[in-house]
């Protein structure tokens, strides 16, 4: 067996990379079929970039409802944060994706984790019918 080095790890293989940033860039433009056909082959639900974003906050963020279903689906972590902890929940409400934000709770999203959680979120841009719904979570 051949002992892994930092250069050999398949984090490191440059093929790894660019299809870790083709996925990244299906999850982000919403090709959800193809995206889901990664998952499905193998490519992890909850995988994360060098900023911590998944594939799901990435979808969740720039509004693809269908890529956002594909992933739940596929058991991606509705209350994973990226590294400054921002959860997908929080980012459909900064950008005001309310079926999104829907979606993410009926798969189990909490809108209380995070920093800024999706309730504190929703307070500064004085969104008081998702405040309402977060209460009603």
């Amino acid at each position: 067996m051949t002992e892994q080095t930092p250069e050999t790890e398949p984090a490191h293989d440059p093929e790894v990379l660019q299809l870790a940033a083709k996925v990244f860039d299906l999850a982000r433009h919403g090709d959800t079929d193809t995206l889901a056909a990664y998952v499905d082959a193998g490519v992890p639900a909850n995988l994360t970039n060098d900023r911590g974003d998944s594939l799901l906050m990435l979808a969740a963020y720039h509004g693809h409802l269908d890529a956002v279903l594909a992933l739940l689906e596929r058991q991606a972590d509705p209350n994973r944060p990226n590294d400054r902890g921002q959860t997908p929940l929080a980012g459909a409400v900064f950008k005001g994706e309310d079926e999104i934000i829907r979606t993410l709770l009926a798969h189990g999203a909490d809108p209380g984790l995070g920093a800024p959680s999706a309730v504190e979120a929703a307070g500064v841009f004085g969104r008081q019918d998702l405040l309402e719904l977060f209460r009603g979570k």
